[in-house]
């Protein structure tokens, strides 16, 4: 107040009011052009201690100030800059401003039945002393407290005796950095010699604390002032007659008229000074630097530096220095530990952690909680209430909490309220934490906090299926797909041209005109695909081998074939009645969800009208609706979440199906009152628990190992077809051989061939074919005109039983259907043979001459 009055004054008169000691954010150089503030605004420390809270990720603190002016200035700083960091503040100890031990003690232990272990204290350093002696006695300054002091003590450190600075162990203080300059070291020689003169005998003062040199530091603004302004010779300017004579009447002060050129003068003063660089903007003086101290033994060591630029550092920098000075150096905390705090304990005289569990009106295998008849007390089991309980067994402190079930009033059942309604319970604290199937959704996390997921996420819909018989028109082509029937017709035709073009010189089965050709290549191929050609017509090894591998290929897909559409055909198949939520709609079906769950808000917002949205308590009561159907009291579909539906199929997966894509949701999580310490710690244990061992032991008592459903009886079509994919290694292997097979034949057809003599040219073939049984052979040879034939027949034919007058017997008409010559007779007897015989085919020109001569 008396600040207030006097910068009023100043106001007034023209007179300005230079202050180094009025630090309150309450006083503001704004107010008046002739306030001037030379010491530093209590505000502007609060980002140095909302960094120091950050940086070791204190998720709560609590503010302890005095009720005063003076205490309550830093607050809604304090606060804004914590809410900035997403530091709660749980709770604001008020300590009177002039209180009695007995305040003190009240108000201590509060704090200590609190789980928040982080303090920051604003107060003066008389009343910080006494608090700081009462707190060390109720056993406040062990392992686990952190206590952040404000300047305010820092200040007034070297003012404070031995046992406050004993009670004071582990303390951390911000307060404005004061340079070690020689002229900051010269004043103290001379403000201690001086103080000597001027006090005889008097005990040794302390050493000059900050608001000490702020005040040397005003005078030599004044004095710079004054020397750029010169004299004041205006003075004042007295007021009219009018006014009272009453010398308590302000108004009877006289106005300064050099006011206004000194006070310019003062701001734009600049210089450095032994408290550091003096610069004023807006009349008010700016800081640079703040020390960070730890109280340590019987002073205190220095901590690091904080900057507005670079934040918090080991050492003080000017500009950008490397990554090792960022942060603090090694600390002690209270108790003498180095280890920083974890910022909350549980506290010694709080209360167990009352954990909400939503009652389920039939049996779960989640959440299941049944009275005790014995006992009158709950037993509450089930997957979730492990997995908590696992999780808890991994905190690294004891946590001591029981369950609350929670039932809704107005139900007959006794079945749970909403699970909306119980984390708006929590986030009120009704509840310290809520454990059960519990979904991570946007709109509850506006209001609480979870915990990482412990289950896979997400909501899909479970259907009956139907039975289905193969009845297509083309159903023999479904067990091999379009794909594969291409890469076999190509095949077949590759072979069959390979065929053609080796053999079609050779043999008179595969020559005469194109159609022809073609007719009988392609027969023959077809042929093979059936069973192996029993006419051995095939002269050469590589048309062998074409058919060969052939063979081997229609082998193999026929039984593959075989096998696959047998099953297609005989096979009961099963598919989902309906395939996605938008076909329900639009065909009017009834759907189904889980009582209390967050599934009935999910279908409206998919446009589901309500009426058509039927509630179930159990997945027993899922199976019996999905029977009776959409039409006869059930439903068509059942949304759920997915370790839900999981657990329904379990049971009921031989005439079920989970159909449609997944809505995402954020899983099953654990539910804290918001800006609750554990939710990190918990997060981590969910993730030790789900990473080792004994998860899958959880999940094994509970739901047993995951049911496989018979494949062959709920099989789809597409579970039998043939791929080319799966047949890939044949064909690679089929492709190989090919290519094996042409570099041979390349490699014979380039190689070099010794000197022959000249081809003469073929003017006829004879073919000469011998039938024994079923079987027959054939032999063709090439005949030019300069060759000669020679035909010897070997061997004893029996004599016919009737040695009557032999039957020459005429040859048939050949394949090609030329008819005999008809001297030609088929020689019979045991003593006949065929002589030598040996005729010369005459050239053309030879020929045409003995015609000429038998004209003649």
């Amino acid at each position: 107040m008396q600040a207030r009055f006097i910068i009023g004054i100043g106001n007034m008169t023209n007179v300005p009011i230079l202050s180094y000691s009025a630090t309150s954010p309450y006083l503001s150089a704004k107010q008046s052009k002739y306030f001037i503030r030379t010491a530093l605004d209590d505000a502007s420390q609060v980002p140095a201690i909302a960094s120091l809270i950050e940086y070791f990720s204190w998720r709560q603190a609590v503010l302890i100030y005095d009720d005063s002016e003076f205490g309550r200035g830093i607050i809604p700083y304090l606060v804004d800059a914590l809410q900035d960091i997403d530091t709660h503040i749980p709770y604001r100890s008020i300590i009177p401003s002039v209180p009695t031990d007995d305040q003190i003690n009240v108000e201590l232990n509060k704090l200590k039945t609190m789980q928040t272990r982080v303090f920051v204290v604003h107060m003066s350093s008389d009343v910080a002393a006494r608090f700081f002696v009462l707190a060390h006695d109720a056993e406040m300054l062990v392992d686990g407290y952190a206590w952040i002091v404000t300047d305010s003590v820092g200040n007034m450190f070297s003012t404070l005796d031995g046992n406050t600075i004993h009670s004071m162990q582990g303390v951390l203080g911000v307060r404005p950095y004061i340079p070690r300059l020689d002229k900051l070291l010269n004043f103290r020689a001379r403000f201690l010699s001086r103080y000597k003169q001027q006090n005889p005998g008097a005990p040794e003062p302390a050493n000059p604390n900050v608001f000490h040199l702020w005040a040397y530091d005003t005078a030599w603004a004044i004095a710079i002032a004054l020397t750029k302004v010169g004299p004041l010779t205006l003075g004042f300017k007295s007021p009219s007659s009018q006014n009272s004579n009453d010398l308590n009447d302000l108004r009877v002060l006289g106005v300064s008229q050099d006011g206004p050129r000194l006070v310019d003068a003062i701001q734009a003063t600049k210089f450095q000074g032994i408290s550091g660089e003096f610069i004023l903007v807006n009349g008010q003086r700016q800081a640079s630097v703040f020390e960070i101290f730890n109280v340590i033994g019987n002073s205190y060591q220095s901590a690091g530096f904080w900057t507005p630029k670079f934040g918090l550092s080991k050492k003080l920098v000017t500009s950008s220095g490397p990554s090792d000075t960022v942060g603090l150096n090694t600390l002690i905390w209270p108790g003498g530990s180095a280890q920083a705090p974890r910022g909350w304990e549980w506290p010694v005289a709080g209360k167990k952690l009352k954990i909400a569990v939503p009652v389920k009106p039939a049996p779960n295998a989640f959440v299941n909680v049944k009275k005790n008849p014995a006992t009158g007390k709950f037993d509450v089991t089930g997957y979730c209430i492990d997995v908590f309980e696992a999780v808890m067994q991994e905190m690294p402190y004891a946590v001591p909490y029981e369950y609350v079930p929670v039932v809704d009033p107005n139900m007959a059942t006794n079945s749970t309220i909403s699970y909306t309604e119980i984390c708006h319970q929590v986030s009120l604290k009704k509840y310290d934490a809520m454990v059960g199937d519990t979904t991570i959704i946007i709109n509850r996390s506006l209001y609480v906090d979870f915990t990482l997921p412990y289950t896979e996420s997400g909501v899909q819909m479970v259907v009956p299926m139907k039975k289905n018989w193969s009845t297509s028109l083309w159903v023999f082509l479904k067990p091999i797909e379009p794909i594969l029937w291409a890469a076999f017709l190509s095949v077949f035709v590759f072979t069959s041209f390979v065929i053609w073009l080796v053999e079609h010189k050779e043999s008179r089965d595969f020559g005469g005109s194109a159609w022809k050709q073609l007719v009988n290549i392609a027969y023959f191929s077809f042929q093979a695909l059936l069973a192996v050609p029993k006419d051995p017509k095939l002269k050469k090894w590589l048309s062998k081998f074409a058919l060969i591998n052939l063979v081997l290929l229609v082998w193999l897909l026929e039984k593959l074939y075989s096998a696959s559409l047998t099953s297609m055909m005989t096979v009961h198949q099963l598919q989902p009645t309906v395939d996605d939520l938008n076909q329900l709609i639009s065909n009017g079906d009834y759907i189904g969800y889980q009582g209390g769950s967050f599934v009935k808000d999910f279908l409206k917002s998919q446009k589901v009208e309500e009426h058509k949205i039927r509630k179930y308590s159990s997945t027993d009561q899922y199976a019996e609706a999905l029977m009776k159907g959409s039409w006869n009291g059930g439903v068509a579909a059942v949304f759920d979440e997915i370790p839900y539906l999981k657990l329904f199929m379990s049971k009921h997966c031989r005439n079920h199906s989970i159909v449609g894509r997944v809505h995402k949701t954020g899983g099953f999580g654990f539910v804290f009152p918001k800006g609750s310490p554990l939710v990190a710690d918990v997060s981590r244990a969910i993730l030790t628990v789900t990473e080792g061992d004994k998860f899958a032991g959880i999940e094994q008592r509970w739901f047993g190992y995951e049911v496989t459903c018979n494949n062959q009886a709920n099989a789809i079509e597409s579970g039998s077809v043939i791929t080319l994919s799966s047949l890939r290694g044949v064909f690679f292997i089929t492709i190989g051989l090919w290519a094996v097979v042409g570099v041979i034949c390349a490699v014979i057809w380039f190689r070099p061939r010794q000197e022959e003599e000249p081809v003469q040219e073929a003017v006829a073939e004879l073919a000469v074919e011998h039938v024994r049984g079923n079987r027959d052979e054939s032999i063709i040879w090439r005949i030019g005109r300069d060759s000669h034939l020679l035909i010897q027949l070997r061997g004893n034919p029996p004599r016919p039983a009737d040695t009557g007058a032999k039957e020459v017997a005429q040859p048939e008409a050949g394949l090609d259907g030329v008819e005999p010559p008809p001297d030609t007779i088929n020689l019979e007897g045991p003593d006949e043979q065929v002589r030598l015989v040996e005729h010369p085919l005459l050239t053309a020109a030879a020929e045409n001459d003995k015609r000429n001569e038998q004209r003649n």
